[in-house]
């Protein structure tokens, strides 16, 4: 693995991730938390992403890119590092910070199929925003991909973000929206999936329960956690991250974790979003 800690890592901090850290026996050995941003290319440097891990016995540093003149992480590069990082046999709990799917009016208004792999690839194909040079406004704009073929309506939104109070992933410029990082995000989980196969457990499009010693990448609200965690001196990107791999840890620690990798659903809403996807710790 190649990384970077920020200023504030110690150097025994530093020695403990290389070195591993015990793992409990039902437990995860590490916990991710990602602050994402659909702004600009797929390659530039974005201040919007930050990325922090933590373990069971340390707490959340931040992680940086690999030394060069880009100062932070692009999606490109993180999604590199993901499939890196998630390549190494020792079970790690990541959340990202964007949605992982669409709405179901989405899916009945193309005749998509409920399959989330095949969801992804008919996405890249129209929205191909892991290209090089390509912002999420040149496929809205129609000067890249073929975006309007697939649009959805703000006033579509997922049954997670109804109880979470969250907007659509189709309500683009507006404070607070997952539209833009959607949208740019969701090639590179597909990414992810090509590179890694069936060693990492996407929930819940994978099942409700992962395997025991498996990664797992869930989405991820902040807003949910971040406040629970004083902010120090971390800007809203760092914080978000940070917070998002203290949950994480905090809860991997007590017996009410599992219950997250079970949503207050009845059978019809479970099938709903097991197409549409889910938060995770969203009730």
């Amino acid at each position: 693995m190649y990384y970077r800690c920020s200023k504030r890592s110690t150097r025994s901090e530093t020695r403990a991730i290389e070195a591993g850290a015990s793992q409990p026996p039902a437990g995860f050995q590490r916990y991710i938390g990602i602050d994402y941003s659909g702004a600009q290319t797929p390659d530039e440097s974005l201040k919007g992403i930050r990325a922090y891990l933590a373990t069971p016995d340390m707490s959340p540093i931040e992680i940086m890119p690999p030394a060069s003149p880009r100062k932070y992480w692009t999606r490109h590069g993180l999604a590199e590092w993901l499939v890196e990082t998630l390549s190494e046999e020792r079970p790690t709990l990541v959340g990202i910070d964007h949605s992982f799917s669409f709405p179901l009016q989405y899916f009945q208004k193309y005749g998509l199929s409920s399959d989330w792999t095949a969801f992804l690839i008919d996405f890249r194909h129209h929205w191909p925003t892991h290209n090089k040079h390509t912002y999420v406004d040149f496929v809205r704009d129609g000067l890249h991909g073929f975006g309007k073929a697939r649009n959805g309506s703000s006033r579509w939104r997922r049954i997670a973000e109804v109880r979470a109070r969250a907007k659509s992933v189709f309500h683009f410029d507006a404070p607070g929206s997952v539209a833009k990082s959607t949208h740019a995000g969701l090639p590179w989980l597909l990414y992810m999936r090509e590179q890694l196969g069936g060693r990492v457990h996407f929930w819940p499009f994978d099942g409700w329960t992962p395997q025991p010693g498996q990664s797992v990448v869930v989405e991820a609200y902040p807003s949910l956690v971040n406040k629970t965690f004083p902010k120090e001196d971390r800007d809203s990107h760092q914080h978000d991250a940070y917070s998002l791999a203290a949950w994480f840890r905090q809860m991997d620690r007590s017996e009410a974790f599992g219950e997250l990798f079970h949503a207050n659903l009845n059978e019809s809403e479970r099938r709903v979003a097991e197409i549409e996807g889910w938060i995770f710790g969203v009730e």
